[in-house]
């Protein structure tokens, strides 16, 4: 069963998500991994602990969810980067200024953990209010950070970090 252990608020400099849109989730994270995509990324940026040393839980591959009023649900997949990296060819961008994140942990099995629906009640709990751009649509992420989506514990569940741009 998935367990939100901790809900928080963090501050994140401006910075470039790089990475390709899809209409919908799918079975695209394959072929990042197979294609060597986040290498690329990571190459361009100099090195994921590019993005870490600006952002403590950077370096993780997302999955970025992008919903409007006015825009059908979009679904990327990418990084990250500091703000201004070149992005490679066959890539698109998404810039974002400085903001919060509201960030919960959820803590469970690899198959259960993607189900992210409590999160937006516990940080209304805690008092954040979503983000919105000039055009209404709100942003959140699964943000898959080493070691501790990676590598199990002792019950085999790990924690994956879930986020949405907060004001």
């Amino acid at each position: 069963m998935v367990e939100i252990v901790k809900t928080f608020r963090e501050s994140v400099p401006a910075m470039r998500f790089i990475g390709k849109a899809y209409p919908d989730f799918g079975p695209w994270w394959g072929e990042w991994f197979s294609n060597g995509w986040f290498d690329r990324i990571e190459s361009a940026m100099g090195g994921s602990d590019a993005i870490r040393s600006i952002w403590e839980n950077g370096a993780g591959y997302v999955g970025l969810e992008c919903r409007g009023p006015e825009q059908k649900f979009s679904y990327w997949i990418g990084m990250f980067t500091p703000a201004g990296t070149e992005v490679p060819k066959e890539f698109s961008f998404l810039d974002f200024p400085a903001m919060g994140l509201g960030t919960c942990w959820l803590y469970g099995k690899e198959n259960e953990i993607h189900n992210t629906s409590a999160c937006l009640d516990s940080l209304f709990s805690a008092g954040m209010k979503l983000y919105r751009d000039c055009e209404g649509r709100t942003y959140s992420f699964e943000n898959c950070v080493c070691p501790r989506y990676t590598s199990p514990d002792e019950k085999g569940n790990i924690i994956m970090d879930y986020c949405y741009f907060v004001e």
